[in-house]
C-alpha cells in the first residue's frame, strides 16, 4: 500500500562539507560551580592522545564527571574513581599503560607551575580586580593584604566596573539638559 523510501546513499559515503561555520568561539561560563570543579580536576596517568581528548571535553564543557566508581578492567574491582578511566591508578602503574586507552605509551604528566609563575599570575589576579575601585578602598585591601589579614580570593569583585556604564552615551546625557 505504502512505499517506503530506502536511503540510495552507501554506507561510509561522505555527506559533503559543514554548511555553516562557528562565527562566534563556544564560551563556557567560568563561574559555574561545576565548571571550577570540573577544570580544577586533575588529569593524570594517561598518554598525550588521551589527555588531548580530556582536556578538550573540559575545554568544551563536554566532560562528564562520575557519580560512581567504575569497575576496573583488570582487577574486576570497583576503584575507578576518574572519568573515562577504564583501570584503576594501581593496575595503570603496576602494568605501565595509560588508563584510558591501555596501550604502553609513555604517560604525559602535567607539570606544575614554578612558584614565580604562581606569584605573577596571584599578582596580576589582584591587580585586575583593584583596577575598577576607588584609591581608598584599594590601598585599603593593598594594605589587609600585606598584613595577610586576607587573601586575593578575598577580594570581592568591584561593584562599578567601567563596563556597567557602557550602556550610557552621549546622546542621552544631551537629551537631560536640553530643556
Amino acid at each position: 500500500m505504502g512505499q517506503e523510501k530506502v536511503s540510495s546513499r552507501k554506507s561510509g559515503a561522505k555527506k559533503g562539507h559543514q554548511k555553516y561555520q562557528n562565527t562566534v568561539a563556544f564560551k563556557h561560563n567560568r563561574a559555574s560551580k561545576l565548571t571550577k570543579k570540573i577544570l580544577s580536576l586533575p588529569i593524570d596517568g594517561l598518554c598525550t592522545k588521551c589527555y588531548d581528548q580530556i582536556e578538550w571535553r573540559k575545554k568544551y564543557r563536554k566532560y562528564k564527571s562520575l557519580t560512581t566508581a567504575a569497575k576496573c578492567v583488570s582487577c574486576q574491582q570497583k576503584n575507578v574513581k576518574k572519568a573515562y578511566h577504564v583501570l584503576c591508578d594501581d593496575c595503570a602503574s603496576k602494568k605501565n599503560v595509560c588508563a584510558k586507552c591501555m596501550e604502553n605509551k609513555e604517560i604525559f604528566v602535567e607539570e606544575k607551575k614554578s612558584s614565580e609563575e604562581q606569584e605573577a599570575a596571584e599578582q596580576q589576579e589582584i591587580e585586575q580586580k583593584l583596577q575598577y575601585f576607588r584609591e581608598r578602598e584599594r590601598r585599603s585591601y593593598l594594605r589587609k593584604l600585606e598584613r595577610g589579614e586576607i587573601t586575593a580570593k578575598d577580594i570581592p569583585e568591584p561593584r562599578n566596573s567601567l563596563e556597567d556604564f557602557s550602556d550610557f552615551t552621549d546622546s542621552e546625557d544631551d537629551d537631560l539638559y536640553s530643556d
